[in-house]
C-alpha cells in the first residue's frame, strides 16, 4: 500500500475508529490476480477484540469507504485484532513494545541481510537498535518493509 493510500486511509479511520472505543493499530492492502484486492484493518482496545467489534468496525469502515471512495475497484475488507504476532506500523509501536522480541523484514538488504529477529532495545524519530545474537543492529525507520511482535510460548 503506498504511503499516501495508507495516511488517507488512517486519517479516515482514526477518528470513526476511536469513536466507538478503538485504536486503529494499522492497515495493509494485498493485491492477488485471482483473488483481487484485500484490505485488512487491525484494530484494538483495552480488553481485547472480539468479533462482535471485528463486525462493528467492519460496518462503520465500509461506511466510510463508500463516501470517501478511498478503494477503487472491488476489494475485500478485513477486520481483525493485531494477535499475539502483533504488526508494527508506527514509531509509537515501537516505543511500545521497547524490550520486546520482533521480526523485521527490511525494504534493502543491510549488512548482507534483510530479515532481523531480536529485542528492541532502543527508539528514536529516525532509528531503532535491535540486539540480534549480541550484536546491536541500528536499522533506519524509513527502510522498514515490514514489522511484527514474535510470540513467545512459554512451556513447562
Amino acid at each position: 500500500m503506498s504511503n499516501f493510500l495508507q495516511d488517507k486511509l488512517r486519517r479516515s479511520l482514526t477518528l470513526a475508529l476511536e469513536g466507538l472505543g478503538y485504536e486503529l493499530v494499522g492497515c495493509e492492502l494485498q493485491s492477488n490476480a485471482r483473488a483481487g484486492a484485500l484490505l485488512k484493518i487491525f484494530i484494538d482496545k483495552i480488553g481485547g477484540i472480539t468479533v462482535d467489534d471485528c463486525a462493528r468496525a467492519s460496518h462503520q469502515i465500509k461506511g466510510i469507504l463508500d463516501v470517501d471512495n478511498s478503494m477503487a475497484g472491488d476489494y475485500r475488507l478485513e477486520v481483525s485484532s493485531p494477535g499475539l504476532d502483533r504488526p508494527l506500523y508506527t514509531l509509537a509501536h515501537y516505543q511500545r513494545f521497547l524490550g520486546s522480541r520482533i521480526k523485521i523484514r527490511m525494504r534493502e538488504g543491510m549488512n548482507e541481510r534483510r530479515h532481523f529477529t531480536g529485542q528492541l532495545t532502543a527508539v528514536n524519530s529516525e532509528q531503532i537498535t535491535l540486539l540480534v545474537d549480541g550484536e546491536n543492529f541500528i536499522l533506519p525507520f524509513s527502510e522498514i518493509d515490514k514489522a511484527n511482535l514474535v510470540f513467545h510460548e512459554f512451556r513447562n
